[in-house]
């Protein structure tokens, strides 16, 4: 199956590429205050090297467990299950040859609509179950960007869909991210361990590096937040009110206000502390990417879900498929 490139356009001068290879966004075109019209998401030259070059999941669908799952171990009706270990001694982002590496099928594609469906067999990534995924990206002249998740199975599975964008509202050639003035709409998040295993615990924000229930820049607590966890930056998922507005995302240099609204109970929130650098740093759109220089807003199940009985399910079945909205509203 080929790799292409298709495009989303709406009548205010926002453009959107996307490529069939991990339903990756390569490109986002959004105007600034300032009438300019700036690529604000990290990627790479062209669809084509999304096959060839190692990046760290510019703009790709993660799955078919999005995050992470402890030791790649989990028991589902009755039976136990090796994941693939691929960060440390965990599974990430659906193993070595997830989702992101995938050719996705095209049922759908115009200006203003692209649906992509990809049959992941029963065996895949060592996962129970033949599933088909189904993710649709629409834009719309309101200026906003929706993807809609989809899953169904024949047999009892684990799922967890979520895009990897990483977004830098100043441009994606910008040095960093400190200056944008970030909301999330939660009052905690899920307690890690040193490998970012949730514990099945929760932690209140009050007082931490993680309260943005006010807005306030993302440079402001990120050294704080990445001594708490050794992880230089933000890498956690918060817990989220309800559906709805998740959060927000401003940027006084251009203008540019990204408001985020989902159904999912969680978004991981990552400020790019793993970006590669030196001799394997990553070069895309003639720009060599560097630490903290983009951002995601992974909305999500919670990691490790399917080994945290108090967590929001990531069971799928025959007779009761996964279903999830994301919405990104740009103003300026």
């Amino acid at each position: 199956m080929s790799i292409n490139t298709y495009k989303l356009a709406n009548k205010n001068g926002m453009t959107i590429a996307v490529t069939n290879l991990g339903c990756a966004i390569i490109k986002l075109e959004v105007p600034g205050k300032d009438g300019k019209i700036r690529d604000i998401v990290l990627g790479l030259d062209k669809a084509e090297d999304y096959d060839t070059v190692k990046h760290p999941f510019f703009g790709v669908v993660a799955g078919r467990f999005a995050n992470r799952i402890g030791n790649g171990k989990f028991t589902l009706g009755g039976k136990s299950y090796q994941l693939e270990t691929n960060d440390g001694p965990h599974h990430l982002h659906g193993g070595v040859e997830g989702f992101d590496k995938k050719v996705w099928n095209v049922e759908e594609a115009n200006d203003g609509k692209i649906v992509f469906t990809y049959n992941s067999p029963d065996g895949d990534a060592k996962y129970p179950g033949n599933l088909n995924a189904k993710v649709t990206y629409t834009l719309n002249d309101s200026n906003v960007l929706r993807i809609d998740y989809h899953a169904t199975t024949d047999t009892e599975t684990i799922c967890n869909l979520t895009n990897h964008s990483y977004f830098n509202l100043n441009g994606h050639d910008s040095q960093n991210i400190f200056d944008h003035e970030l909301e999330i709409v939660s009052d905690k998040i899920t307690a890690v361990d040193k490998g970012l295993i949730p514990t099945g615990d929760f932690t209140d924000v009050t007082g931490t590096p993680f309260d943005f229930r006010t807005a306030k820049t993302i440079g402001q607590d990120l050294e704080a937040a990445g001594k708490v966890s050794n992880t230089g930056g933000y890498d956690h998922n918060f817990v989220l009110r309800g559906p709805g507005k998740a959060a927000s995302v401003y940027a006084p240099q251009t203008g540019i206000r990204m408001t985020i609204s989902t159904n999912s109970p969680g978004m991981q929130l990552y400020t790019g502390n793993m970006i590669p650098v030196g001799e394997e740093s990553v070069t895309g759109k003639g720009v060599t990417y560097g630490v903290h220089s983009g951002f995601c807003m992974e909305t999500q199940l919670f990691p490790d879900a399917i080994n945290k009985p108090n967590f929001p399910s990531c069971v799928v079945t025959k007779d009761k498929p996964q279903e999830s909205y994301t919405e990104f509203k740009f103003e300026w």
